[in-house]
């Protein structure tokens, strides 16, 4: 391990990590036993190690690194990709089901525009147990599949980050606000679902079959879901439709919804 930061003297590194200079000169030159994860995290702040260099000083030490947290950033790379993908719908939600942007064809195509006015409103899983008119853009047949897959997802937040203040309050709340929440999450099943294929009910076309792509950020607290249309159906032919509509005078669903 070398020091990286120009103009730290080894004593300093050894005093910001609050440790030794003489254990400090051991971890240098390999010497004894390996460090505690508490004592590799304190060298990672001391030495001003950026995301990647931290991983591998974590690496080195024989820990798994810390998760990333975007803070529910999206980078402006990420946008303009995802713009560019012109007859696809997509988005970026976060780990807890808040949506965080959508390219203008998901605004046209999916119309999960906020509307709400509650604390929560940009969140997909809180507005699904706690505003029924959310679920009339979607089959009522369908509305059991959807409402595992939101609370599994979930469970998999918990158990990736359940000490954290966020997810605790949002589950908290669920479990308050929605029987069918509470009974769910009783089951304690866990899973990220990266593919599905969904239906989506829309005043102008009617049924829209899409098949979704979930892609986790390197930080793994955000994703983009890419909605396809599902081969073998007229999706392709609506969303050019609805594109060419546009979203002047446009109410894609019945109710209000994200």
């Amino acid at each position: 391990m070398r020091r990286r930061t120009p103009g730290l003297r080894r004593d300093e590194v050894a005093q910001l990590a609050n440790i030794s200079t003489d254990y400090y000169a051991r971890l240098e030159q390999c010497r004894g036993a390996n460090p505690s994860q508490a004592i590799v995290a304190s060298l990672a702040r001391a030495l001003r190690c950026d995301p990647d260099e931290r991983d591998h000083l974590y690496h080195l030490a024989g820990f798994s690194a810390p998760l990333r947290y975007s803070g529910g950033y999206v980078r402006p790379g990420v946008m303009s990709l995802l713009d560019r993908l012109g007859d696809i719908p997509a988005c970026v939600v976060s780990d807890l089901g808040e949506m965080l942007w959508q390219n203008d064809v998901a605004a046209i195509t999916l119309g999960w525009t906020t509307r709400s006015y509650s604390h929560r409103s940009t969140n997909i899983v809180w507005r699904w147990f706690t505003e029924p008119d959310l679920r009339n853009c979607f089959p009522e047949e369908d509305w059991p599949k959807h409402s595992l897959a939101h609370v599994n997802d979930l469970r998999a937040t918990s158990a990736r980050r359940g000490g954290d203040a966020d997810v605790a309050d949002l589950v908290a709340g669920l479990l308050e606000k929605s029987e069918e929440f509470r009974d769910l999450w009783a089951h304690h099943e866990v899973a990220v679902h990266r593919f599905d294929r969904k239906r989506f009910l829309h005043r102008e076309v009617g049924v829209l079959h899409l098949t979704c792509e979930a892609l986790l950020s390197p930080e793994a607290d955000t994703k983009v879901l890419a909605f396809f249309p599902t081969e073998g159906t007229d999706a392709r032919e609506k969303i050019a439709l609805l594109r060419t509509i546009g979203t002047q005078g446009f109410h894609p669903y019945p109710h209000s919804h994200v």
